[in-house]
């Protein structure tokens, strides 16, 4: 039995109950199996190693469903229209959709050169505002209702997307400019989490009052190797108000579970988060800077929810490197709950197929153990 209870359960789960469970410190009859996700050239070298083609990963492993989301669009509406500057063989300038000039790969593997984001001054930010009207019918699908009505009978977890503060205005304006913004200009930087509070609590809140989701998810990358990119002072002062207004709005609607999505080194800004409602950290890098979701759960305690920490890197090693990993940080992070092991990102293709066949069979074999 996994969790911190000795009752017994008689039936098997759905995979929802086992989310929801697993999230509320509950027993469950087994931890759910998670994956981050997989690069493509990962895939395309795990055929040749023996994954049949034309099954999807998830498929193949016996992944429980995963990340389902409401359909609602918190994106740009209408997004900008892509222009291709120049291209040689290997690379494009472009403007994307979202308004970033970049130079970037045909093949799509690496990360693009940035080199001019959409919004430079007050005067550029009223005019991307144009670009978020919560009201446009066009945020919920035309087969909303057809929707709500499979929502009430699924048997799998629900998530419901709430958007950024950081990571959002980061696209806008560029990691250097968003930093720079906090002290230059911090009333503009006020005026954009404050539009993008509001926004996202207008946009979502028909889908709250008319499905059940059963996790939110914040998306913010602001982190990397030696600590945040803005001072916890700062985050506390620009960030944790305009969080709370929107994780009041999904505890309203039953929502308690408030993922987010930062890379890097976050101890900083782990009590931060939790202070503005957000209990669950997502995917507690490992390679960046070793992050230890086992003495997160000692600091912490059952405030804090958590999803991942398992070294993509070590699942590149010897047998022993991935049971190594995995028997340190799993059997006490399933006795304690809260807890649901993926890698700390999307795996790499230097990862066998043997490799993570290999980490899932731990996996199955620590649940079984209870």
């Amino acid at each position: 039995m996994i969790g911190n209870s000795t009752a017994r359960l008689e039936e098997p789960l759905t995979d929802r109950e086992r989310f929801v469970r697993t999230m509320h410190y509950q027993p469950v009859d087994r931890i759910p199996i998670w994956d981050f996700g997989f690069w493509e050239q990962t895939l395309v070298e795990w055929r040749k190693q023996g994954m049949p083609e034309g099954v999807s990963p998830d498929e193949f492993f016996g992944m429980d469903k995963q990340w389902a989301g409401v359909p609602v669009s918190l994106g740009m509406i209408p997004g900008f229209e892509e222009i291709v500057y120049e291209e040689d063989d290997e690379t494009q300038l472009v403007r994307d959709g979202g308004g970033v000039v970049c130079r970037r790969s045909k093949q799509g593997t690496s990360i693009p050169t940035f080199i001019e984001f959409p919004v430079k001054h007050r005067a550029d930010f009223e005019a991307m505002k144009e670009r978020y009207n919560p009201d446009d019918p066009r945020r919920y699908p035309q087969n909303w209702g057809e929707l709500v009505k499979a929502f009430r009978d699924r048997d799998y977890a629900l998530g419901i997307g709430a958007g950024g503060f950081f990571g959002w205005v980061r696209g806008w304006m560029g990691v250097e400019n968003t930093c720079m913004c906090f002290h230059d200009d911090p009333q503009l930087m006020r005026d954009m989490m404050d539009f993008i509070a509001d926004f996202v609590c207008r946009t979502i809140e028909r889908a709250l009052s008319e499905v059940e989701p059963d996790h939110a998810s914040f998306w913010e990358d602001m982190a990397y190797n030696k600590t945040s990119l803005i001072s916890p002072r700062m985050f506390r002062e620009f960030m944790v108000p305009r969080y709370q207004k929107i994780t009041r709005l999904l505890a309203a609607h039953g929502v308690d579970v408030n993922v987010v999505d930062c890379d890097g080194r976050i101890d900083e800004l782990i009590p931060l988060w939790l202070e503005g409602g957000v209990n669950c950290m997502f995917p507690l890098e490992v390679g960046v800077w070793r992050a230890n979701a086992v003495e997160y759960a000692a600091q912490y305690g059952r405030d804090l929810l958590m999803i991942g920490n398992i070294s993509k890197r070590a699942l590149s090693g010897s047998r022993a490197d991935v049971e190594r990993e995995v028997m340190s940080k799993v059997p006490p992070l399933l006795k304690r709950g809260g807890y649901i092991p993926t890698p700390d990102h999307r795996v790499p293709p230097d990862v066998p197929l043997a490799n993570y066949q290999y980490y899932l069979e731990l996996i199955r074999q620590v649940a079984a153990a209870g």
